[in-house]
């Protein structure tokens, strides 16, 4: 029907603004000595909340473009594999956001007072934000992303619709996504760049191939539901 054509083709932008999105975050995000006022000030900075709020709206709409891509597949022999990519998906994303809340909001926090005070020892509370259980879920959150992203390049590699290749580059920058972060700017601007590389190529071949529409039962009546 023409609603799967555009719900698919909402997937496909929601994947693209979110590449968009993962280059911004760190090209936006102030990187400095954060034990420091420096770091307060980073994290007291408009472009710190900015930044981490873009990537927040990025992992939320990667899943509605999962959503999309699983509409694509449905009634496909790879259905099922897009079922679970978007299931994990969905979980990673749950145990994700509330470190991200804590380092966009927190840190901000933490970082006004300790411009005002004058305070190390303030800044010093940023490694307990990102310590304890938040931290274990946050990791478990970016495996199970990764993990998303590795099975939701086997459904388009096997779907025999998109582009085998398409969904590497999108599963090789999730799964990577813990070891960019131990490195400085540019490095994770470059992954950035990656991710955006591998949404953008999915968003493309889920706008191209959009389901066509399916013709309706012969001597059907009209439905009642919209």
């Amino acid at each position: 029907m023409a609603r799967d054509a555009s719900r698919v083709r909402l997937g496909a932008a929601s994947f693209a603004i979110a590449g968009v999105l993962f280059l911004l975050y760190p090209a936006i995000r102030p990187f400095s000595d954060e034990t420091s006022l420096q770091g307060a000030a980073a994290f007291a900075s408009t472009a710190w909340i900015l930044a981490h709020m873009l990537a927040m709206v990025g992992f939320t709409l990667v899943m509605l473009g999962l959503l999309g891509l699983y509409l694509a597949f449905r009634a496909t022999a790879v259905e099922g594999i897009a079922f679970w990519a978007l299931a994990v998906g969905l979980l990673s994303i749950g145990l994700l956001l509330p470190f991200y809340g804590g380092e966009a909001f927190g840190l901000h926090a933490i970082g006004e007072e300790a411009l005002r005070q004058r305070s190390l020892a303030l800044v010093g509370l940023a490694s307990v934000v990102r310590s304890g259980p938040e931290l274990i879920m946050f990791l478990i959150g970016l495996l199970l992303l990764a993990a998303s992203a590795i099975v939701t390049a086997v459904a388009i590699w096997k779907s025999g619709t998109l582009a085998k290749w398409s969904g590497v580059p999108f599963a090789v920058g999730f799964a990577l996504y813990i070891p960019q972060f131990f490195g400085n700017q540019p490095v994770r601007v470059v992954h950035g760049l990656l991710v955006t590389v591998g949404c953008l190529w999915i968003a493309l071949g889920m706008w191209q191939h959009a389901p066509p529409p399916r013709p309706s039962p012969q001597g059907g009546g009209r439905s009642s539901f919209v």
